[in-house]
């Protein structure tokens, strides 16, 4: 039975998910979708379940009545179709919860995060490079895995808690009103005075947890982001400011844990004072009833047994009332980070790229990171024109825009002006998947995925064969260091995983590990950013020729501070603040004297001097 009501929400569906409305009430909404028949459905089992109950005490109290008037004898001839319609009550009850648990436990309770974690991970990973550069990945994980969970505990005490509460109470004053109207007076007041207790405990609880949940947030991002660099923090012997910088952190989140506490405690101490206020009213006003005649004994116990049930239900209440807000205040903080529109979009009409000559324009493009027109141009009326399998060098100092023309030829941003075209095809008018496919980059910065050394070359082909996979590993000259590979579990060569970001292995190794995976993947452009950088000579010298084989028949755009490895490019071209100054070959640029023999000149041991990758030049300004 179990299993029939976890196969009733499918966790991972496949449709496109889309950024959700800011909202909060659109939000929450908007996650329900394709599971609003089965809250829908949990919602009306609790509702019976909180009228059966509060029904319960009336008939129980009708029972202490007739044990107080009819013989023992008489009472089975007397009350049998009484008695025998309350044992099927008791019976169906059952049945009420199981349905209701097995929805809400089976069915929901793990389905319903699963499926939104599902979509916001989707999501989130279709935001563009310039969401992730201004988050924490830690950060944005947490956001992913508390608001999730947070959604749906919002679901579930408002369509149990809330839900139970009023069905209860509305069917226990129709109770207390058959036996007599003035008993509803202490529950009508305990009411009053308990609902401001929560009108003044329960947003101000909501304002803390929506701090407490940013706060997290933040707390959990430094501390990720000081184990994703521990090699920079080991290096430069940080590990006491990392702790410090994230003890800050701690400090901001643990002072909003402490004010929510403390209003906790004052919300306990009141809601305990109205308790025994409604214990010690309902049972006086029951017995004053009774001496006057206008209530039996059965009144007296039913009012008397529903305070004290009041009196755990309103602690449970309190605490469940707590957990909304501050589950609301997490969702609030998530909607934040979740709720961003994608800045990068396939458009409706957008086809797949076509590529049969490799053939790249960039037609009067300008372009500045951030609001189109705010900020420096990196990228200033740039026209360039690649002809299919034309192989050129990008050259210039730091800030010149190298990268940022990678990237727009990526479309990892949109251009704010002009075009960017393959094959007469504009980027922005074609699916990105389809795009990227047409296109294989190493750069220098190299990272790979915490899997084995085999997933990461067939990240470049999945369908490709061992054998088609191991061959690029040794025309990047990698095959042979991979056999010498092992990892803790015992995982060996082409099965070993490399850690995080690749960090088991040399930079060297992560090249070539990279560089096989491009080979693998034999896209028709090819763009390489510092390809070779983190080889050493010997090394370079060897997967240099693979490299140009590699080049053979595809158009290359390669950047490189080390001139000599760019010199022998069909074209070099050489740019300066967004703009193409001076284009040709080796020989004719050195012979005009402008920039780049500037440059060249200035070279030691082969590098330029001003390394800065430009992208992070134009970020930092």
């Amino acid at each position: 039975m179990f299993s029939q009501f976890e196969k009733l929400v499918h966790p991972y569906p496949d449709g496109i998910p889309k950024p959700p409305p800011r909202a909060f009430f659109a939000f929450l909404w908007e996650c329900t979708r394709g599971m609003r028949g089965y809250i829908l459905a949990m919602t009306v089992f609790t509702a019976l379940i909180g009228a059966f109950e509060a029904l319960l005490f009336g008939m129980l109290g009708n029972v202490v009545d007739w044990l107080s008037r009819i013989q023992p004898s008489r009472l089975w001839a007397e009350q049998k179709g009484t008695l025998t319609l309350l044992l099927a009550l008791l019976l169906g009850s059952t049945v009420l919860v199981a349905i209701q648990s097995a929805i809400k436990q089976q069915a929901l309770a793990g389905n319903f995060p699963m499926r939104l974690r599902w979509n916001f991970h989707r999501l989130l990973l279709s935001q563009s490079m310039g969401f992730y550069q201004d988050e924490f990945a830690g950060r944005v994980a947490t956001k992913v895995m508390q608001t999730a969970l947070a959604v749906r505990d919002t679901w579930m005490i408002a369509a149990e808690m809330l839900v139970f509460v009023i069905i209860y109470f509305v069917t226990l004053l129709v109770v207390l009103g058959n036996f007599d109207a003035w008993m509803l007076l202490p529950f009508l007041g305990w009411l009053a005075l308990y609902v401001g207790a929560l009108s003044y405990f329960v947003p101000r609880l909501g304002k803390v947890a929506q701090a407490q949940a940013d706060a997290r947030s933040m707390m959990t991002g430094r501390i990720t982001d000081a184990y994703t660099n521990i090699a920079t923090v080991k290096l430069f012997s940080h590990a006491g400011r990392e702790a410090r910088f994230a003890r800050s952190a701690m400090e901001e989140f643990l002072a909003t844990v402490h004010a929510q506490m403390r209003m906790v405690t004052g919300f306990e101490i009141v809601n305990h004072a109205l308790s025994m206020g409604l214990i010690l009213s309902t049972a006086g006003v029951a017995l004053w009833l009774w001496t006057q005649g206008l209530a039996g004994v059965g009144a007296v116990a039913a009012a008397t047994a529903m305070a004290l049930r009041l009196n755990g239900i309103s602690h449970w209440v309190m605490w469940e009332m707590a957990s909304l807000f501050e589950h609301i205040g997490t969702v609030q903080d998530g909607i934040n980070t979740l709720s961003k529109s994608l800045q990068v979009t396939d458009r409706d009409d957008a086809k797949p790229l076509a590529v049969n000559r490799g053939e790249v324009r960039f037609e009067d493009v300008s372009f500045s990171y951030g609001a189109a027109g705010e900020g420096r141009r990196v990228i200033d009326h740039l026209s360039l024109h690649i002809r299919p399998g034309e192989k050129i060098g990008l050259v210039g100092p730091s800030g010149a825009g190298k990268s940022t023309v990678v990237n727009l030829l990526l479309r990892f941003y949109d251009v704010d002006e002009g075009q960017v075209l393959i094959d007469g095809q504009d980027v922005s008018h074609v699916t990105q998947d389809s795009l990227r496919a047409q296109v294989g980059m190493v750069t220098q910065d190299t990272s790979l995925l915490h899997r084995s050394v085999r997933d990461n070359i067939l990240y470049g082909r999945p369908d490709a064969t061992d054998a088609q996979m191991m061959s690029a590993a040794e025309r990047a000259e990698a095959h042979d260091f991979v056999q010498t590979l092992s990892d803790p579990k015992g995982r060996r060569a082409y099965d070993a995983h490399v850690g995080e970001r690749g960090v088991k292995l040399s930079g060297g190794q992560r090249q070539r590990i990279a560089i096989a995976r491009v080979m693998l993947k034999d896209a028709p452009i090819l763009l390489l950013d510092e390809a070779t950088s983190a080889l050493d000579s010997e090394v370079e010298a060897a997967i240099q020729a693979s490299l140009y084989r590699l080049m053979e028949g595809k158009t290359v755009v390669a950047i490189a501070h080390r001139l000599s490895t760019i010199a022998a490019m069909d074209r070099l071209i050489v740019m300066d603040k967004g703009r193409i100054v001076e284009e040709g070959d080796h020989r004719t640029l050195l012979a005009k004297g402008g920039l780049y023999a500037r440059l060249w000149a200035h070279q030691s041991g082969g590098f330029l001097g001003e390394e800065a990758d430009d992208s992070d030049t134009q970020r930092a300004a």
